[in-house]
């Protein structure tokens, strides 16, 4: 029996970029998911254009939220499915038969991780994450990957439901805390091998980038100690000059 794999869309005025979201998501060909988009009262046309799609939406939730972090912990309480994968407002699966691929051998993983390629606002390929950004993708991912920082895209993590903790309101590395319980959670971690997930670059992180880097001290000093959290940030720091 295949698993049932919720996927979860938060959206909020984001008219420009949610209708190609949704449709990468509607297209697969995998027969078992669930789509639960969360729009905190948009109030733009988000509304209309999850109209046109509402026959392929299992679960709609509009009203207002406390931020992203709440907005997606609604999503994860809406979820019946065995698997979570958060595909957000301007992020598409590539194609059509991805998610069929994923658990085209092994359908028991607890988690599922693979690439992110980074597009721009016109869709235009920039490159994958593991050659944007001073981060490799492990080949055996391990919680402890993470002292170094997102080593692995959100976008391309898919965790058991039952694993899956609360994500932090209030702190924009709230998915590296997340990923990090899921991983130490997990006993069986699965590399897709593909390209899973394109993220559309920019968002709230990069809006507030600063308090994005406050906020991931603290998440990573939570799960690797004080100094050992300082000796993993000068690494990272030199890694982008060196």
């Amino acid at each position: 029996m295949s698993p049932k794999l919720s996927i979860v869309t938060i959206v909020y005025n984001g008219e420009d970029v949610l209708e190609g979201t949704i449709k990468s998501v509607v297209s697969q060909t995998y027969p078992s998911i669930e789509y639960i988009i969360v729009d905190g009262a948009s109030k733009d046309g988000t509304l209309e254009i999850i109209q046109k799609y509402k026959e392929h939406i299992d679960i709609l939730v509009s009203e207002p939220d406390k931020g992203l972090y709440d907005a997606m912990n609604k999503g994860i309480s809406l979820a019946t499915g065995d698997y979570l994968w958060f595909m957000n407002a301007g992020d598409h699966i590539p194609n059509p038969q991805v998610v069929e691929q994923i658990f085209k051998n092994d359908t028991d993983g607890d988690v599922y991780y693979g690439e992110c390629m980074f597009v721009d606002d016109d869709r235009k390929h920039l490159g994958l994450r593991s050659e944007q950004t001073p981060h490799q993708l492990p080949q055996h991912l391990n919680w402890k990957d993470m002292a170094r920082g997102m080593v692995v895209s959100h976008q391309s993590f898919i965790l058991r439901r039952e694993l899956a903790p609360p994500y932090i309101e209030n702190n924009l590395s709230a998915d590296i805390d997340w990923v990090i319980v899921g991983l130490k959670r997990a006993k069986k971690i699965i590399h897709t091998q593909m390209v899973i997930s394109e993220y559309l670059v920019g968002g709230l992180s990069k809006q507030k980038h600063f308090q994005s880097l406050k906020d991931r001290f603290v998440v990573l000093q939570k799960h690797f100690g004080f100094f050992p959290n300082i000796i993993h940030h000068i690494r990272i720091v030199l890694r982008r000059f060196i």
